[in-house]
């Protein structure tokens, strides 16, 4: 079997663009593969034409672990963002059509599985107006519909400090998340990378009656050492990982110990298997893997696959029941949330299908996120130039 080439279809929202890879064989099966880049699609879709040609067109698609060898070295420079999103949703895609061709879930060919459902957090619930009053009720609407943990940045447009006023505010948005979820909710605390380390470990400490399940991007990514400051002075656990980009990178972050939780995302550190090998290196640490997952349903899906066969799994991100839930129409058999959990699916493959006629309803925007901008929790970002 070989790749005769790939198609891709970019499913907007004002706040995302979704990107969709479809890797064509020449015995007709088709595998497909997501990724969510903010600010850089276009940029996705150059480099997916030039690898096409120079790498994946007459690859073997059981060969995995050889395509993406050549499409990560092959180029010489060295990969980032662009090339391992890239390089994911070929990935993905060639483990699906991998999976429809054995008749088998992709998780029973990366050692079978060790958990039949997936416990999910709910991200996206806020978008709503910022008082306690509508977050109380925004996130009482999430337990009720049965999810049991959820997460939410309350810091506003923080960066770097946060003055007594905004703290005060924050905490009591917190509270009221709080009150709502109930004690038994795990309630997982976002900092996007705003704070320096004192301020994080002040806020971090202002909250901690509200028990954070976990603290995640305290400070901005780059600087481990002021990650390992935070750690060593706060008494919760620590979550980062999801702007490291190459498994590779990892190393560093397991060898300070500042990281309880790592969060990469397969859509951007190049998919299902270079993920898999991330997990079973965090195993040694007695870490936890708890991936970013701001995609579609189809990336969804490549994540459970990763979560059914992978013992220190705790957790996958959900945005897709709160915002933007219509472009779950545009996957056939996307993964639903019930009462707090995905099953595990038994489907070859990935288990999911593109549906091209619906994606086409949701064009590519000039999708625009800004987390330093008043009222970016809402998701619908300011027009270009206004």
């Amino acid at each position: 079997m070989r790749i005769t080439g790939i198609s891709t279809h970019v499913v907007g929202t004002p706040w995302r663009n979704l990107t969709y890879v479809q890797v064509h064989t020449d015995e007709g099966l088709t595998g497909v593969g997501e990724t969510r880049m903010l600010g850089r699609t276009d940029a996705l879709l150059g480099y997916l034409q030039e690898a096409a040609a120079n790498h994946i067109v007459g690859s073997d698609p059981f060969a995995v672990e050889d395509l993406v060898r050549k499409m990560k070295y092959g180029d010489y420079g060295r990969a980032g963002e662009i090339v391992m999103s890239g390089i994911a949703c070929v990935e993905m895609a060639c483990w699906d059509i991998k999976g429809k061709a054995l008749g088998v879930p992709v998780w029973q060919l990366l050692g079978g599985k060790v958990t039949d459902k997936v416990k999910a957090y709910a991200n996206g619930w806020y978008t709503t107006e910022r008082t306690p009053e509508a977050y109380h009720k925004a996130a009482r609407a999430v337990v009720e519909r049965g999810y049991r943990a959820l997460k939410i940045d309350p810091f506003g447009t923080g960066h770097f400090e946060l003055d007594q006023a905004g703290t005060s505010y924050a905490v009591s948005l917190i509270e009221a998340v709080r009150d709502a979820i109930g004690p038994d909710a795990e309630l997982m605390l976002e900092m996007h990378g705003r704070f320096s380390p004192s301020t994080a470990v002040r806020l971090a400490k202002d909250m901690a009656p509200f028990r954070p399940a976990w603290l995640e991007e305290p400070v901005p990514p780059e600087n481990l050492k002021a990650l390992e400051k935070v750690a060593a002075k706060v008494d919760m656990p620590i979550a980062t990982g999801e702007r490291i980009h190459d498994r590779i990178e990892f190393r560093e972050l397991f060898e300070s110990q500042a990281a309880d939780i790592i969060q990469p995302d397969l859509g951007h550190i190049g998919g299902i298997l270079e993920t898999r090998k991330l997990a079973a290196t965090a195993e040694t640490h007695y870490t936890l893997i708890a991936p970013h997952n701001v995609g579609g349903s189809v990336l969804t899906a490549a994540s459970l696959q990763l979560a059914a066969c992978t013992p220190n799994f705790k957790i996958l991100e959900h945005f897709n029941d709160f915002a933007d839930a219509e472009i779950k129409k545009v996957v056939k058999g996307a993964p639903q949330v019930v009462d707090g959990y995905f099953e595990v699916s038994h489907e070859p493959g990935l288990g999911v299908e593109l549906d091209t006629d619906a994606a086409a309803e949701f064009p590519q925007q000039q999708a625009r996120f800004d987390l330093w901008a008043e009222g970016w929790e809402k998701r619908a970002p300011k027009a270009a130039g206004k």
